[in-house]
């Protein structure tokens, strides 16, 4: 890392470092595209990119090597939003602005001088979701729900959202029978309900925290048989997969989250900040429910 900033240094006004969670989550390269696609509209910028690879140590030293060679500005896509008051700490000593983008910091509540959080209010993607499960059913059902990790804020409030929502008018004859971890993983949510399909559980519904795990859960009731038409599916993120599973009739709920918007304010809030602007502690990306009724603008 420290040679190619050495290198771009001389070719660059601009040095951004960018550190995300990990490349190979869909989502996430949504997230980085809209990054990228914000840079490439400033010319005298250099975009530095490293892959955590779900690692908080790792992120921790990319932060580290990015102040140590003087960029002029950080973002991150944190690993664990409990991890970021160290680097939140390295950046603001060193006097260099970061913004974190989607996953929450622990202090986003609160963000220091010199940091900003670029994402979308959790507590609208998951109750958008629910609302929309509620209605299909009646109001009445059992749900499974496939969480995202446990440490993660976006899985905490999504799955806080669901239990929120069932917990009122008209949706209390609705009721959680079981919640496993799943890591907003594909081939993990469809294990989990290819356990759940084999235990003989009973079920109207199954709430992910997000699409990946949604086609997961999906691809086990299909492989199992079981009528697209006579359970609900939601998830969260509006993906290009999750839409082309709306489109088959096999995904019924989605919560457009948009990452390429995303990307680029938080690029953008990076880029103010290192020319000197103030920037707004949190700037919220509105969430959008999607169903098959408006999929269409949503492709």
């Amino acid at each position: 890392a420290a040679l190619a900033l050495g290198a771009q240094a001389a070719s660059a006004e601009t040095r951004i470092g960018v550190s995300m969670t990990s490349f190979d989550n869909p989502f996430l390269t949504i997230l980085l595209n809209g990054i990228r696609a914000e840079g490439g509209k400033h010319a005298d910028l250099e975009l530095v990119v490293e892959d955590a690879q779900l690692d908080v140590a790792k992120q921790l030293n990319q932060v580290q090597n990015m102040v140590a060679n003087g960029v002029d500005a950080i973002v991150v896509n944190p690993v664990d939003g409990a991890a970021t008051p160290a680097m939140t700490k390295l950046a603001t000593d060193a006097g260099i602005p970061l913004v974190y983008v989607n996953h929450p910091p622990s202090e986003h509540a609160a963000m220091p001088e010199g940091t900003s959080f670029v994402g979308s209010n959790e507590i609208d993607s998951g109750t958008m979701q629910t609302k929309a499960v509620c209605e299909m059913l009646g109001g009445k059902g059992k749900v499974l729900v496939l969480m995202g990790p446990l440490e993660n804020e976006a899985s905490i409030i999504r799955t806080k959202d669901i239990e929120d929502v069932i917990a009122t008018e008209p949706c209390s004859g609705m009721s959680i029978i079981d919640k496993q971890v799943g890591n907003w993983n594909r081939t993990q949510g469809a294990d989990l309900t290819t356990n759940w399909l084999t235990s003989g559980v009973e079920f109207d519904a199954i709430i992910a925290n997000n699409d990946e795990m949604a086609i997961g859960a999906i691809q086990a009731l299909k492989g199992a048989g079981v009528p697209m038409d006579k359970v609900v599916v939601a998830g969260i993120d509006a993906t290009p997969d999750g839409l082309a599973a709306m489109a088959a009739g096999d995904l019924d709920v989605t919560v457009f989250q948009n990452a390429t918007k995303q990307g680029e304010v938080a690029l953008a809030t990076a880029l103010a900040m290192a020319k000197g602007e103030k920037a707004e502690g949190n700037i919220w990306v509105p969430f959008e429910p999607v169903t098959l009724a408006n999929m269409q603008d949503y492709k």
